[in-house]
C-alpha cells in the first residue's frame, strides 16, 4: 500500500490517503485521546468501501462508491499504522481499538467478517477491541448473524464494541437523514437483544445531533433495553455535507461543560448517557467521523471550522 498523503498531528490523529494494490485510493486514521498516552488507549479507523453508497446528510464519504476492499487490502491498512508504531507486531497498549467506521458501511462487505475472525491471532494484542458501527441497512442479515457467531468465538467478556447510528428517533427524519432502506427500531433492538450477553459491553445507539432532531426517551424504551442498549450523543462534526444541507449542531463542540436538558430526560429514563466530545483539533486536523480529506481537497470553498491542516504529499 502506497501512501500518497496525510494530514495531521501526531500526538493527536493522523489521516493517510494511499493507494491499496487495486488502485483505488482509501483513507484511514490514528489516534489518540490526550491526556491518555497511546499505550493507554490507541485508536486505529479503517475503511471498509472506496466510497460509500449510503449518503447520510451529514458524511462527506458518500457521495460516489467504487468498490468494496479485500480482507488483504483492510488488513494493508491496519498493518500500515502497526508497522510504524509497532513493528514487531506486539501492541502493548490498554485498548487497542480498530473501528471498521472512516469511510464505507462495514455491514455491506463481507470481507470485514474475515478481517474480525483473523484479527486476533495477526497480532499480540492484549487490548484488541474491534468497534463496528453501523445503520443497519436492510438485507445485511447474513453479515449481523455472522458478526454474532464471531463475535461469541472471539471478542467475549467486553471486548467488543457494537454501535448503531440513529440520529433521531423521528422516524420520517431518520430516513431523510439516512436515505437508504434499512432495518426498524424493532429489528435493531431484536437483534441487539441476540448480541448481547453479560459480561459485555451495552450496544450503543449513536446520536450525531442536529438541531431539530428530536430524541423522545418514550420511543426508544419500547424497543431498546436500557439493561443492553446505552446512548452516546455527539456533537454533528464540520463537514461539507452537513453545510449544504443546512445541518447545524445541537452540541457545542467548544463548550464540554455545557448542560443539556435531552441527557438528563435520557438518563431519568434509565440510560446510561454518554456526551462524546473529542479534541476539537480533530475537527481541523479531519480525522472525525464524517470527515472525508478527498472531499475537501475538491472542494471551492473552505470550511472554516474544519479541515485547515495542511495535507501533505508523500513522495
Amino acid at each position: 500500500m502506497k501512501v500518497h498523503a496525510t494530514a495531521g498531528n501526531e500526538d493527536i490523529a493522523m489521516v493517510y490517503i494511499a493507494e491499496t494494490s487495486s488502485g483505488h485510493l482509501v483513507e484511514y486514521v490514528e489516534s489518540v485521546q490526550p491526556p491518555l498516552p497511546r499505550e493507554k488507549k490507541w485508536v486505529v479507523l479503517v475503511s471498509t468501501m472506496f466510497g460509500c453508497p449510503i449518503g447520510c446528510l451529514m458524511c462527506d464519504a458518500g457521495g460516489y462508491y467504487h468498490g468494496k476492499p479485500t480482507k488483504d487490502e483492510i488488513f494493508a491498512q491496519i498493518d500500515f499504522l502497526v508497522g510504524k508504531r509497532f513493528p514487531d507486531g506486539k501492541i502493548p497498549c490498554e485498548q487497542f481499538k480498530i473501528q471498521f467506521a472512516r469511510m464505507g458501511e462495514p455491514s455491506l462487505n463481507l470481507q470485514v467478517l474475515d478481517v474480525l475472525q483473523e484479527l486476533p491471532r495477526r497480532y499480540h494484542a492484549p487490548g484488541l477491541m474491534p468497534s463496528i458501527s453501523t445503520v443497519a441497512p436492510a438485507g445485511t442479515e447474513k453479515f449481523f448473524n455472522r458478526l454474532l457467531e464471531i463475535k461469541q468465538e472471539n471478542y467475549m467478556g467486553g471486548h467488543f464494541q457494537f454501535q448503531v447510528s440513529l440520529h433521531t428517533t423521528d422516524f420520517g427524519l431518520r430516513d431523510h437523514f439516512i436515505p437508504v432502506n434499512k432495518w426498524s427500531f424493532g429489528q435493531i433492538g431484536e437483534y441487539g437483544e441476540r448480541f448481547y450477553a453479560a459480561g459485555d459491553r451495552k450496544i450503543t445507539l449513536n446520536f450525531a445531533l442536529a438541531q431539530g432532531m428530536p430524541v423522545d426517551p418514550t420511543v426508544l424504551l419500547n424497543y431498546f433495553d436500557p439493561d443492553r442498549f446505552l446512548i452516546k450523543i455527539t456533537p454533528l462534526n464540520p463537514t461539507y455535507r452537513a453545510r449544504e444541507n443546512d445541518l447545524v449542531s445541537y452540541i457545542d463542540p467548544l463548550s464540554a461543560e455545557q448542560k443539556y436538558e435531552i441527557i438528563q430526560v435520557l438518563q431519568d429514563a434509565g440510560y446510561q448517557v454518554i456526551l462524546s466530545i473529542g479534541e476539537t483539533e480533530e475537527n481541523y486536523i479531519g480525522s472525525n467521523c464524517g470527515q472525508y480529506l478527498r472531499r475537501h481537497l475538491s472542494a471551492d470553498e473552505p470550511i472554516n471550522d474544519g479541515y485547515t491542516y495542511q495535507v501533505k504529499e508523500c513522495r
